[in-house]
C-alpha cells in the first residue's frame, strides 16, 4: 500500500513538472555605469543558463534552458550593449544575443525574489582590458586645483556616496519615492557645495542610476585618496511614526573584522595605509600600522559625525541625539574616516514629502557641508590647503565673498595681506588668518 502511494505521488509530481511549462523571461532591464553595464532578466523562476562571448562582431550569448521570451523585445542601446536579439534553440531553449560595442568580460548570477523583484538572472559586462574607474565627471579636478601652486598644498578630497542605485532601489515611501533617487540628488547637492568650498574637492562615488557593490564603494574612495567618505541614505521602519535624522560611524567590532580580513587576505598585502605599503611588512608590523590607522580613522569619523549631527538638529528632528555605531560595510575602511547619514525616514509620510522637496534636499546637503567644514577647519590634515590657510584667487572672487567663506572680517583679511583696497589679482595667494571667534 505504501509503495503504491509513493508511486502515485511520483507520477503526480512528474505530471506537475511537465505541466509547469517553460521558464518565462518577463522583462529585460539595463543599467549603465561608468565602468560596467548590468543586464537584468526578470524570470518566472530559477533557470539553468550558459554564457559565452563571440567576436566578429562582438557579442555575448545567453542560452536559457527551457525558457521563452514573454515580454516585447526591448531596445537596450545603453552602456556596452548596442542591441538585443533573441531566438529559439533546440526547439525548447531561448537564446539571447547581446550585441556589444567592443570586447567584454561577462559575469552572471541568479538572484532570489525580494520585496521589489522576483527571480532574476543578472549579467554584468566589463570592457575587456579596462580597469574599473570612477566617472570622468566625478574624477575631474576643479579649476582651483589646476590654478593652485604646489606650495599652497593639496585639496581635501571628500568622497560622497549615494546609497543603493540601479537594480537596488533601497527603501520606498508610500507615494512611491525611491531612496536611490532622493539620496543621489542630495549627494549631488553636497558635491556642488564641497566644490565651492576653498580647499576642498568632491568625488561622487555614484553619479547615475546604477549599482556599485559595497566594497567597491570603499575602494573607489581609497583610489581617490579621500580624506572623508560620506554615505547618504534614507531610513525606513515598519512603524510609520518613526522619524528624524541619524549619523553613524563604524563600530569597533566592525572595524576590527575588516582589519582582520585585510590581514588575512593576501590580495590586500599591497593596500596602502596612510601612504605606507603593507606588502613588505611582517605580520606584527602590519597589525600595528593597521591598528593605528583604524584608531585615527574612528576618532576622525566620530569628530565629523558629531559636527554633522549638530547641524542636522538645526534642520529638523533627529531620531538619535548621539552619533550611532554600526557595522555597515561602507564604514569599515581602516584608513578613510567614514560617516553614514540617514537623512530622514522615507517610510514616514511627512518626511517622505520633505525628502521629495528640492529645498529640503538642499537644506540637508547644507547641514552636512557645515558639519564637514566645521570639523576640517578645526582639524585640517597636514599638507592641505586648509592647513596652510591660503586661498588662490580665481576669476570672479571678491574680498567680501572670501571673508564670508572663511568666517573672518574684511578688515582682518586686508591687514593680514597688507591690502590697501579691494582689488584682487587672479592667481595671487591670500593668507587666511584664524577665525574672528
Amino acid at each position: 500500500m505504501a509503495l503504491r502511494c509513493w508511486i502515485a505521488w511520483l507520477l503526480l509530481w512528474l505530471a506537475g513538472t511537465c505541466l509547469a511549462g517553460p521558464v518565462e523571461v518577463r522583462g529585460v532591464r539595463v543599467w549603465a555605469a561608468p565602468d560596467n553595464t548590468r543586464v537584468v532578466l526578470d524570470v518566472s523562476g530559477p533557470v539553468a543558463h550558459e554564457l559565452f562571448t563571440l567576436s566578429g562582431p562582438d557579442r555575448v550569448v545567453i542560452d536559457l534552458r527551457g525558457a521563452e521570451l514573454k515580454s516585447p523585445q526591448p531596445d537596450l542601446g545603453q552602456g556596452l550593449v548596442k542591441s538585443l536579439r533573441s531566438g529559439v534553440r533546440n526547439g525548447t531553449d531561448l537564446r539571447l544575443v547581446l550585441d556589444t560595442s567592443g570586447t567584454v568580460r561577462p559575469r552572471s548570477f541568479l538572484l532570489k525574489p525580494n520585496g521589489e523583484y522576483g527571480h532574476r538572472l543578472v549579467v554584468d559586462l566589463y570592457a575587456a582590458g579596462k580597469p574599473a574607474t570612477v566617472s570622468a565627471q566625478a574624477a575631474k579636478p576643479t579649476a582651483t586645483a589646476k590654478a593652485a601652486p604646489k606650495a599652497a598644498g593639496r585639496e581635501l578630497v571628500i568622497a560622497i556616496d549615494a546609497g543603493h542605485g540601479g537594480e537596488d532601489p533601497g527603501a520606498r515611501g508610500r507615494k512611491g519615492t525611491r531612496e536611490k533617487d532622493v539620496v543621489l540628488q542630495i549627494a549631488r547637492d553636497l558635491a556642488v557645495l564641497v566644490d565651492k568650498e576653498p580647499g576642498m574637492r568632491a568625488v561622487l562615488i555614484r553619479d547615475g542610476d546604477y549599482f556599485i557593490p559595497l566594497r567597491q564603494r570603499m575602494q573607489k574612495a581609497r583610489e581617490h585618496r579621500a580624506d572623508l567618505f560620506v554615505s547618504i541614505h534614507a531610513d525606513a521602519f515598519k512603524d510609520r511614526r518613526a522619524h528624524g535624522s541619524s549619523v553613524y560611524v563604524v563600530s569597533e567590532r566592525g572595524a576590527s573584522s575588516e582589519m582582520a580580513r585585510i590581514l588575512a587576505d593576501q590580495e590586500n598585502a599591497s593596500d596602502l595605509v596612510g601612504g605606507v605599503s603593507l606588502n613588505d611588512k611582517d605580520d606584527l608590523l602590519r597589525t600595528v600600522l593597521l591598528d593605528l590607522s583604524r584608531a585615527a580613522s574612528i576618532e576622525a569619523s566620530t569628530g565629523v559625525a558629531d559636527k554633522v549631527l549638530r547641524e542636522l538638529k538645526q534642520v529638523g528632528h533627529v531620531h538619535k541625539h548621539d552619533v550611532q555605531q554600526a557595522g555597515f560595510m561602507v564604514l569599515k575602511s581602516p584608513d578613510v574616516p567614514s560617516i553614514l547619514v540617514e537623512t530622514a525616514f522615507i517610510s514616514n509620510p511627512q518626511e517622505e514629502l520633505k525628502l521629495r522637496d528640492r529645498r529640503h534636499q538642499q537644506k540637508l546637503a547644507q547641514a552636512v557641508m557645515k558639519g564637514v567644514r566645521a570639523y576640517f577647519r578645526d582639524n585640517p590634515p597636514a599638507g592641505t590647503l586648509m592647513a596652510s590657510r591660503e586661498h588662490v584667487i580665481k576669476r570672479g572672487d571678491t574680498l567680501s565673498e572670501i571673508a564670508r567663506r572663511y568666517d573672518i572680517s574684511m578688515q582682518r583679511l586686508r591687514a593680514t595681506n597688507s591690502l590697501s583696497g579691494d582689488t584682487l589679482r587672479v592667481g595671487a595667494v591670500l593668507r587666511i588668518p584664524g577665525g574672528d571667534g
